[in-house]
């Protein structure tokens, strides 16, 4: 058997990356675990990511370029189709030299496939083929996040920055200039994307943690704790938990998944900040006294997350977005019933979906607390309902951010 060439298991994980998602409907984090066990190297493996990633933000316009050089149309699931997307994804969006996808690709075909897909390619190349400058939505998709799709699309053509938040707000200023970072508000720092997180100064002290700076906008309308109860309701991965902390808040992380949790676990001994752990589900578990504050992050579809997940284009529907939404309703639900009098509740999705965001609160018995648009960074704004709806498409200027919907409950 001839040696396999250079390169070739990354793109044969990549392949299997996307069958998982386009066939199965899985994540991609889910997948990965089986499919990288064949591709030890660090840079391997990011490349793997990449052009999986990159074909499914642009899955439309690859399709359609493929469409447009074959006299017949494969089929959707053709492995000849997944593998001429992963080349043009690797040419026109990866600065692969055309010579390399070719000796990389075709040996994942054999026989008339390999013929085809090199025909197809060669077409492809000698007529100049390019991609759109926005990304194509699938039309269902479009249609949900309505007159906003364009710019959270224009959004989701780039992977996101890194994003980090300060255990000391009062240090941004500090951080900033030791990471050559932007900061978008207190507490906040961004980073050039492509950056190792265990390399860069603060890390081994725990000074800050990864992440994005829509996520760590539910906790920063809570304020400070000075000592009183809050309840992280589904804490994993640990994020906002850990601000919570750090914001004088005494802490109950609820979860039901004890190893989604390791990351909060390890985070916390790296910062030196401190929570009580409960490996629960939020829908059968009772607290024994109530909190002054609780932030619901629930379950939801991540289709705010698009810019690092682009699966969430592809695999969430209706189905998956009623499913989520009945969850929500009995998370909701259950919380308002935890709140001490005058307690506050912050709900939050970082969904896109409207069934996840405004028609949930919409249904809240609590009192309205509504979000003042001094209580925001530069740039976002509340609802006429004193709600925050954020999309990818917003702060573009700086590099954009993830979807989130927010809501501001009193008891």
């Amino acid at each position: 058997m001839p040696p396999v060439p250079p390169g070739v298991p990354a793109r044969r994980a990549a392949l299997k990356l996307l069958d998982a998602v386009l066939r199965r409907g899985e994540t991609l984090d889910g997948a990965e675990v089986s499919a990288l066990k064949g591709v030890p190297a660090p840079a391997d493996r990011a490349l793997t990511r990449a052009i999986a990633g990159e074909v499914l933000r642009w899955l439309a316009d690859l399709d359609a370029l493929i469409d447009s050089a074959t006299k017949q149309v494969l089929p959707e699931d053709a492995k000849p189709r997944m593998v001429l997307r992963m080349m043009l994804a690797q040419w026109l969006r990866l600065d692969t030299p055309p010579h390399a996808v070719i000796a990389t690709c075709l040996p994942l075909l054999a026989g008339g496939p390999k013929r085809l897909s090199h025909g197809v390619f060669s077409t492809l190349q000698r007529k100049g083929a390019k991609l759109p400058a926005v990304p194509t939505l699938p039309p269902e998709v479009a249609a949900r996040w309505g007159e906003r799709a364009e710019a959270i699309a224009a959004a989701i053509a780039v992977p996101p920055p890194l994003d980090l938040t300060l255990r000391d707000p009062a240090t941004t200023d500090e951080w900033a200039a030791k990471l050559d970072a932007q900061s978008l508000a207190p507490g906040h720092l961004r980073l050039q994307r492509g950056t190792s997180v265990s390399e860069l100064p603060g890390y081994a002290e725990g000074a800050w943690w990864v992440q994005d700076f829509a996520a760590a906008l539910p906790v920063r309308l809570l304020g400070a704790g000075e000592g009183r109860r809050a309840l992280d309701m589904c804490a994993a991965p640990g994020g906002k938990a850990l601000q919570l902390a750090a914001a004088g808040w005494q802490v109950t992380a609820l979860d039901k998944s004890d190893k989604r949790l390791d990351r909060l676990r390890e985070n916390l001994a790296r910062t030196g900040l401190s929570a009580k752990i409960w490996i629960a589900d939020a829908l059968d578990w009772t607290p024994a006294e109530q909190f002054d504050a609780i932030l619901l992050d629930a379950p939801c579809t991540a289709t705010g997350t698009a810019r690092r997940h682009p699966e969430v284009i592809h695999r969430i529907g209706p189905r998956q977005i009623a499913e989520m939404a009945e969850i929500q309703a009995r998370l909701l639900e259950r919380a308002q019933g935890w709140l001490k009098p005058g307690g506050r509740l912050v709900y939050a999705v970082c969904s896109l979906e409207r069934e996840e965001g405004e028609d949930q609160a919409a249904r809240v018995a609590l009192t309205p607390d509504p979000i003042a648009a001094g209580e925001l960074p530069a740039g976002l704004s509340p609802t006429p309902e004193g709600w925050l709806r954020t999309d990818p498409g917003m702060l573009a200027e700086h590099g954009g951010l993830d979807g989130f919907f927010i809501a501001r409950f009193r008891a």
